[in-house]
């Protein structure tokens, strides 16, 4: 097998897996992967998992890898709060949820962790247009619940402070009907405890 008829046939997907690969070329030597590591024509995401170089420039293509990496799982949290604007300040990991468990990964295009939620609690997300691929991030008001919901030391005035929350946003953008709805599903007093100090921080 050599590399430029690999690249031709699943260059257009950017990032694949070994299983993906085993289907199209029956007996392929998985060593190529290795060779073509090293020579800098592939990228390895994780065991398994690997993209072409030339992606790392497109922008915002570490959300797709967020995605694609660790199924199922949507972008969140931090993450998803500067892709809104809700943060201003820069994220230098891209971080998800996900019903399987707490990991992360390092790699080319990205650091990359994922913590862990029930089941019931996934939900809240939209799959959004990223060139012509598709992104899973949630919903600005889950972004924030499963912020407060998974770190619970931000539960004071204090601490709701120093995330440096977009205040034009919070106060004319985020949907608080929307926010209660999703608290509602949360059945979490102590959420709920912070999320009152969160809305009457911003007055909203």
């Amino acid at each position: 097998m050599d590399y430029f008829s690999f690249r031709n046939r699943f260059v257009e997907l950017a990032c694949f897996s070994v299983h993906q690969i085993d289907a199209v070329y029956s007996g392929f030597d998985h060593n190529n992967l290795t060779r073509w590591q090293r020579k800098g024509l592939l990228v390895k995401l994780r065991q398994g998992f690997y993209a072409f170089p030339e992606y790392k420039v497109q922008p915002n293509f570490g959300l797709f890898v967020s995605n694609y990496i660790y199924k199922p799982s949507y972008i969140s949290l931090h993450t998803a709060l500067a892709f809104y604007g809700v943060i201003l300040e820069a994220v230098t990991q891209f971080m998800a949820v996900s019903a399987l468990k707490t990991t992360a990964f390092e790699n080319p295009f990205g650091s990359f962790s994922y913590m862990k939620m029930k089941p019931e609690l996934i939900f809240g997300y939209d799959i959004l247009p990223l060139s012509n691929r598709s992104i899973h991030i949630a919903q600005p008001e889950k972004a924030i619940l499963d912020l407060l919901y998974l770190y619970s030391f931000y539960n004071t005035k204090r601490e709701i402070r120093n995330l440096r929350f977009n205040e034009s946003f919070v106060r004319n953008e985020l949907n608080v009907e929307k926010l209660a709805l999703y608290l509602d599903k949360f059945n979490n007093k102590e959420l709920a405890k912070r999320v009152e100090i969160f809305t009457k921080f911003y007055g909203i």
